[in-house]
């Protein structure tokens, strides 16, 4: 592995006369003392982010002359907040970049190409699927940071009292939750009114909102009927719990998985510690994952999800190098060992997946689960399409409108996000 020989041949093509660099960076760097770069990290502060400091801290002291400006940015914010920064030449030297925001700050000329840099030294050892989808018009921007999908989890101890075991199909899906209602008296399944959680019925049908390759809009086609018809009937049935149309609706359907009052959910890795947090999981082996049930066409699927470290095109090439010696540390599989021990959170590369790791009944479940992930399109609006399905979902699951109306109103909405694709 030649690390470092790839970055430094970057850095000799940039322009010595460069003069853009991160707003947030120390431009006090002097030429012989260490460079201090700036990373916005966008990860929980309090549950997520001690464990970056220390690594932060870790890689300071292995490469002294390089120092880390780290700055937790609430997540909610730093989409935008990156982009009016980076529109000025105010942006940090590296981003904890949400996969959906990828292509669109790409397609800016934000992000550097990250192919051929130490960042991407150890490309090979990645998830293919997760290399995909930092990519736009065939190069990279971000190196895989961390990842989710979503998967079905039920409670092991109920499935077993109905005798039951894990659905492959939405229709055993339906058949589990009517015998787990009449053996132990909760509900078998309770689904989310979310477009992000809907995207699993549409993968199992063979489509998603749209066809970014034949720039189609699919939201209202026959098979997304299809999907999403699936996904309405799993509101209404023995042992199906009614569709949660209030604001408070994530945290419902998370407290009753947790206290037992509900066999199964669609859910993320994200949720993991507050599993085991949860009466029906003081044993954590009580905790089942599997992939989400299979559609008409016998496939099954669930988006992809997590972040990527970015480099930011605009700083110089004294903060490029150090930045992509730096992504390069945090996307080891030593570093990503660590944040999946200390935040359970699924590392990106499989060399991480070491026997203490896989020790997390969570973990190790969700590992199971990543080859039916789905990577999104390089589209730099995909991310904004789930608004409008969003708004659509909720007034179907409701009975404010009829899936018809619905799926017809998101179609008109998301023309409107992607106007050169047809319907």
């Amino acid at each position: 592995m030649r690390r470092g020989i790839a970055a430094t041949a970057l850095v000799a093509s940039l322009a010595l006369a460069a003069t853009a660099c991160g707003g947030d960076s120390d431009s006090g760097d002097k030429a012989d003392g260490p460079v201090t770069i700036t990373w916005w990290d966008t990860s929980n502060a309090t549950n997520e982010a001690p464990t970056y400091q220390a690594l932060v801290k870790e890689f300071e002291a292995a490469n002294k002359n390089i120092k880390v400006k780290y700055v937790n940015v609430p997540f909610d914010q730093a989409q935008n907040k990156f982009d009016t920064a980076a529109g000025s030449k105010g942006a940090p030297d590296i981003l904890r970049s949400e996969v959906g925001w990828t292509p669109a700050f790409a397609k800016k000329g934000f992000f550097l190409p990250l192919d051929g840099t130490e960042a991407l030294a150890d490309e090979a050892k990645f998830k293919p699927n997760l290399i995909e989808q930092a990519k736009y018009e065939g190069k990279t921007y971000g190196a895989p940071f961390t990842t989710d999908t979503l998967a079905l989890v039920y409670n092991k101890e109920l499935f077993e009292k109905a005798g039951v075991e894990a659905p492959k199909t939405w229709d055993d899906l339906k058949k589990a939750a009517a015998k787990i209602k009449a053996k132990t008296g909760v509900d078998g399944y309770w689904g989310s009114t979310q477009a992000y959680y809907a995207q699993s019925f549409l993968y199992g049908e063979g489509t998603d909102t749209v066809d970014a390759d034949a720039k189609k809009i699919t939201v209202n086609s026959a098979e997304a009927k299809k999907a999403y018809g699936t996904w309405l009937d799993l509101f209404d049935g023995k042992g199906l719990h009614k569709a949660d149309t209030t604001a408070d609706a994530y945290a419902h359907i998370q407290e009753a998985f947790v206290s037992g009052k509900v066999a199964s959910i669609i859910q993320g890795p994200w949720e993991i510690t507050n599993f085991y947090k949860g009466s029906a999981f003081k044993d954590k082996n009580n905790l089942g994952i599997v992939t989400v049930p299979a559609g008409s066409t016998g496939e099954a699927g669930a988006p992809t999800g997590g972040h990527n470290l970015s480099v930011y095109a605009g700083s110089d090439a004294a903060h490029q190098e150090a930045s992509l010696k730096f992504v390069n540390f945090m996307t080891s599989a030593h570093a990503q060992e660590t944040i999946a021990l200390k935040n359970s959170t699924l590392p990106t590369r499989d060399d991480a997946y070491t026997a203490e790791v896989k020790a997390d009944p969570g973990i190790a479940g969700y590992q199971t689960v990543l080859a039916a992930a789905q990577p999104r399109p390089a589209l730099p609006e995909y991310s904004s399409l789930w608004g409008p399905v969003d708004t659509e979902l909720l007034a179907i699951a409701g009975g404010k409108k009829d899936l018809d109306e619905g799926l017809s109103s998101a179609e008109t909405a998301i023309a409107k996000l992607v106007p050169d694709f047809s319907k």
